[in-house]
């Protein structure tokens, strides 16, 4: 297979008719024998696990992945590649908000122009705008990356997926991460349809908190995972170079104003021994990168 599409389902059962449909029209009109598509139901409490299967039935072009649980779309991207057989892997969620032609002019963007990574920004009227403009500049800022859209529709090469780590709900995180690691990546433009039915299942406030906080941990780690103690080492330093501080206060409190305050000493050994702790901490965190580079 040339290019595999992973498409997460979450109790889409009403869409997945549409999606075969339109994946099987794709085909034929584009004439591609060497797609492939692989529906991963992410747990769901409908039937669109057995809907897919009913009308896959005897082709060998498109696999149904069942998940136990509704683990999210990150575990049910990676549970679709490993079942994959395709170079150029495109991520194409089931609610068709996205076409497969445009999925066709990623796969040859990397392809002909050997892109490691394409990520399409949407066109088109969308909810959440205001939402995604802040999620987006962001992440541009956190990162550096000057590509627009972060979770739209978006293809790369197999070794993308295969190298970069992947935790709980760090789908959205791909490109950073991506550019992190050296990959090539470009953007193109790519329509924005209304869904077919159903409705979104990212909606409410707290995924606006959650994915802030993810933001900041994909950062953390990315930026101080190779050398911790640049972190623990400066906060340390800091919390030492307070406590030289508050020494120095106390002593001349005491020795020229001849005023003891007791609370200041313990601030002292507080900071000092923190400063110290967190030291420590970084070296032992430097150990332990250095161990799993080794192991590697």
């Amino acid at each position: 297979m040339k290019v595999s599409i992973i498409s997460p389902a979450y109790n889409e059962e009403e869409n997945i008719p549409f999606l075969i449909e339109e994946f099987i029209k794709f085909k034929e009109n584009n004439n591609l024998n060497d797609w492939e598509l692989i529906i991963v139901d992410d747990g769901s409490h409908d039937k669109t696990y057995e809907k897919a299967v009913e009308l896959s039935r005897n082709r060998d072009d498109i696999l149904v992945v069942k998940l136990p649980y509704n683990k999210g779309k990150t575990d049910a991207i990676k549970e679709g590649f490993r079942f994959s057989r395709g170079e150029i892997i495109i991520i194409f969620d089931a609610d068709l908000q996205f076409s497969f032609e445009d999925a066709y002019r990623i796969a040859k963007k990397i392809e002909d122009e050997n892109w490691d990574l394409v990520a399409g920004y949407k066109v088109g009227k969308y909810e959440k705008r205001f939402v995604s403009f802040v999620y987006n500049f962001l992440s541009r800022i956190f990162f550096n990356i000057k590509v627009r859209d972060m979770n739209a529709l978006k293809g790369m090469k197999r070794i993308v997926l295969e190298s970069i780590p992947l935790r709980k709900e760090w789908h959205r995180y791909i490109i950073p991460i991506a550019h992190h690691y050296k990959f090539k990546i470009t953007e193109i433009p790519v329509k924005l349809y209304p869904r077919r039915a159903g409705i979104s299942k990212y909606r409410g406030k707290l995924r606006i908190l959650i994915g802030f906080m993810d933001l900041l941990a994909v950062k953390f780690l990315l930026t101080f995972k190779e050398k911790p103690l640049l972190l623990f080492g400066t906060l340390g330093f800091l919390f030492l170079f307070i406590g030289f501080l508050i020494g120095l206060l106390a002593v001349i409190l005491r020795f020229i104003f001849e005023f003891g305050y007791r609370p200041l000493a313990y601030l002292v050994i507080l900071f000092v021994l923190s400063g110290l702790l967190l030291i420590s901490m970084g070296f032992i965190a430097e150990l332990i990168a250095y161990y799993e580079e080794n192991k590697k």
